[in-house]
């Protein structure tokens, strides 16, 4: 039998290895816990990068995977099945008013490639708008649409058409769109950007200047989604309904599926695109039972008021080496006065998983199944690293 040694190595001999790795084997989740090969436990507030909202192998889901396996595991669009039929309802009733049709695939950064694609069918139209601090995805449309040269220099010449304007800027987002726009593509929250909340003045004006320019909205909520900020999809907090939404990581309990949702003005003809495993009956499955879980045990609710209470504990504690907290929901970056990888680090030797972005943010993405015990040992972890 291999030990986690050996697994390493064998990892580090074949794999084309693109990750920055940590030297731990995890081999077993449950819930918020994760084990590695030598029985250490961790709590892990990265959750697979904002995957398992509904906890590493959550029963219903796997219960779901397990009975899709042994009826069917594979079929092409071109044929009806009754797990995405079952799937393309839930969507279509979770979704704010008008975006009742999805385009399925494998995950946020194809969502994004769909998007940009559909965009510029429908509109006849080339050119797009972003954000400054965006990110979303490092395939080549999706990294056109990413801010960070630090992502994109090795890759150059990308996509051409895309501009940046800076981030809650009203202003410089109105000049920046016209007539040859065809969509503004905008996160509610900036994720890898470090955390910061789109105001909700600056998505109602995007919204409003698309109208007026006849550019698409489409809002990126491939982190944001699934009740990471304390509802359904972030978008939700500023009642602003976009053209099309990206959602991706957390809609199938940790299986591999992205999704493009879209309102009427979006069309597209039949072969214009498509996805050999998109809406595969696993998936499809996956996904129906996460949402089911999220919506019955009220996740957002549980998002909401958990990461309320551990953001405002942190902020009574006047942490020395905390310049800011931002965030909502559970979706929270905490800004710290000097590099954030030394404390990542420091926080996973004492069995607490996080995710650093940029230079000198520390961003929590617990599962949203999260107890107010574990919340309490998090706050103690974080306290303690932080004083």
């Amino acid at each position: 039998m291999n030990t986690a040694t050996d697994y390493q190595q064998i990892q580090q001999r074949y794999e084309f290895d693109v990750y920055p790795k940590r030297d731990i084997t995890f081999v077993r989740g449950e819930g918020c816990r994760v084990w590695d090969d030598t029985g250490k436990e961790y709590l892990d507030c990265a959750a697979g990068h904002g995957v398992v909202n509904v906890g590493h192998c959550n029963t219903a889901v796997v219960e779901a995977i397990q009975r899709q396996a042994e009826k069917l595991i594979t079929c092409p669009g071109t044929y009806y099945n009754d797990a995405k039929a079952q799937l393309l309802e839930k969507l279509a009733s979770i979704t704010p008013d008008g975006l009742n049709r999805s385009f399925l695939c494998n995950s946020g950064a194809e969502a994004i490639e769909a998007a940009i694609k559909f965009a510029r069918a429908t509109t006849g139209r080339t050119k797009f708008v972003c954000a400054n601090r965006s990110f979303h995805g490092r395939t080549m449309g999706a990294l056109s649409a990413t801010f960070s040269k630090a992502y994109k220099d090795s890759f150059e010449p990308l996509v051409p058409g895309f501009e940046f304007t800076p981030y809650n800027n009203i202003e410089a987002l109105g000049a920046a769109v016209t007539n040859e726009t065809a969509a503004v593509i905008l996160e509610p929250v900036l994720g890898e950007g470090g955390v910061y909340v789109g105001d909700h003045d600056y998505l109602q004006a995007a919204r409003n200047i698309c109208d007026k320019s006849g550019a698409l909205l489409i809002f990126d909520e491939i982190q944001t989604g699934f009740c990471r900020t304390g509802k359904m999809f972030a978008s939700m907090h500023a009642e602003v309904i976009p053209d099309m939404m990206c959602v991706a990581k957390a809609i199938a309990g940790g299986l591999p599926m992205g999704a493009v949702i879209c309102g009427q003005k979006v069309e597209v003809s039949i072969g214009s695109h498509g996805s050999t495993f998109g809406g595969n009956p696993i998936c499809c499955a996956a996904a129906n039972a996460a949402i089911e879980y999220m919506v019955a045990n009220k996740l957002d609710e549980n998002a909401a008021s958990l990461g309320s209470q551990l953001v405002t504990r942190l902020n009574d504690a006047n942490l020395s080496r905390v310049r800011e907290i931002r965030g909502v929901g559970l979706m929270i970056g905490i800004e710290l006065r000097t590099k954030a990888r030394p404390f990542v680090m420091q926080l996973l030797e004492e069995g607490v998983i996080t995710l650093p972005t940029g230079a000198t943010v520390i961003r929590l993405l617990p599962p949203l199944t999260i107890t107010q015990e574990e919340i309490t040992h998090l706050e103690e972890r974080l306290t303690s690293c932080f004083t």
